[in-house]
């Protein structure tokens, strides 16, 4: 068991999330960035789908009630074990009544922290991801007690670390693909959106990430169609908004842009003010 000392500004178990739910209207949901989850569960030799705890801009305190292992990695929160300071992306040691605790973000900004064997919450439409109205709390409050499993002896500990690229938590490029109604833009528009910096706006969080530079639309609404986490829909006054894991499964904007896979993990490490710039790819 864990006990929540303090949540942090927002923290959430997540996994991979729910795959064959769109056409009720259930969000993928799941972790933002899915590098630095399945690298975590990799170390401690889970499955890279195993749920982990996310933590948004601050970190939660932590105080753990068994002997297990753990890896942090994502956003660099500055993680100290019993205030002594720890490192990111290495195999940890816990024993009972150990608290962990972050202070400064110092890079990114979504850290993950990986239990040997996962963490064992309820499973709902074969996730374990929290997500509002889904699951019966979508965030970790204060005094919440975590299940997890005592390690098993079978496991040998290593006080090692295996090299992480973390370059993509500070990188502005962000790849993509056309989206369904892309060539319905003029060239002036095509250019903008590829050529131009755009800036990630106050409004972002799991749900999407809205930019503050307009983009000049005269383009119609479209007939509600699906979406996915990475669409960039171009709304009727010029605002871009990227979807990301918990958005909803359909949408009446045009679908200008699909953000590739692997540059979702990069938005979810940028927040407000950070600057990015599309790249077009072919596939």
């Amino acid at each position: 068991m864990i006990k929540v000392l303090n949540t942090g500004f927002y923290s959430s178990i997540q996994d991979f999330g729910r795959n064959h739910y769109l056409e009720f209207g259930v969000p993928y949901s799941g972790v933002m960035d899915r590098k630095a989850a399945s690298f975590a569960n990799a170390l401690l030799g889970n499955k890279e789908d195993e749920a982990v705890l996310e933590m948004t801009m601050t970190g939660a305190k932590l105080q753990f009630q068994v002997e297990t292992f753990m890896v942090i990695s994502g956003a660099d929160m500055s993680p100290k074990l019993n205030d002594y300071p720890i490192g990111l992306n290495k195999v940890v040691a816990l024993k009972p009544n150990d608290v962990l605790s972050f202070g400064k973000l110092n890079s990114g900004f979504r850290c993950y922290l990986a239990i040997w064997g996962g963490f064992k919450s309820e499973t709902i439409m074969g996730s374990k991801s929290m997500c509002q109205n889904i699951t019966e709390q979508f965030k970790l409050f204060k005094n919440d007690e975590l299940i997890v499993c005592d390690y098993s002896t079978d496991i040998i500990y290593k006080n090692a670390s295996v090299r992480f690229n973390v370059s993509y938590l500070t990188s502005d490029i962000v790849e993509v693909l056309k989206g369904p109604e892309f060539d319905l833009l003029s060239d002036d528009q095509k250019n903008q959106l590829l050529n131009k910096s755009f800036t990630i706006s106050k409004d972002n969080n799991r749900m999407a990430y809205q930019l503050e530079e307009n983009l000049k639309n005269n383009l119609k609404p479209i007939i509600t169609s699906g979406v996915l986490p990475g669409t960039v829909q171009l709304t009727p006054s010029g605002k871009l908004i990227i979807l990301m894991r918990d958005c909803q499964t359909t949408g009446g904007y045009p679908r200008v842009l699909q953000v590739k896979e692997s540059s979702i993990d990069i938005l979810a490490q940028k927040f407000t003010g950070n600057h990015i710039k599309f790249k077009f790819i072919s596939s």
